[in-house]
C-alpha cells in the first residue's frame, strides 16, 4: 500500500470520528466534494501536520464548498 493511501485512510478514519460519522458517511461526503483530490494533491503538506489540523483543514474545505455534514 502506497504512502499516500495509507494516508488517505487515516483521513478517513479521524475524520470519521471528530464528526462522529460512519466510514460509509465519510466515504460518500469525501467522494461529493472532491476531499479526496483535495488530500492527493496536498499530500505533501498535509502529511506533516498532526490529524486536528487535518481535521479541521477539511472542514474548512468542506464549508468552502458549503458541504451539508451528515449529523
Amino acid at each position: 500500500m502506497s504512502k499516500e493511501m495509507s494516508f488517505t485512510i487515516f483521513c478517513i478514519e479521524s475524520y470519521k470520528v471528530h464528526r462522529s460519522l460512519t466510514g460509509k458517511q465519510t466515504v460518500a461526503l469525501f467522494r461529493r466534494y472532491g476531499v479526496f483530490d483535495y488530500l492527493r494533491e496536498f499530500y505533501d503538506v498535509l502529511h506533516t501536520t498532526g490529524y486536528q489540523y487535518i481535521n479541521n483543514d477539511i472542514d474548512i474545505y468542506l464549508k468552502a464548498r458549503n458541504a451539508t455534514i451528515p449529523v
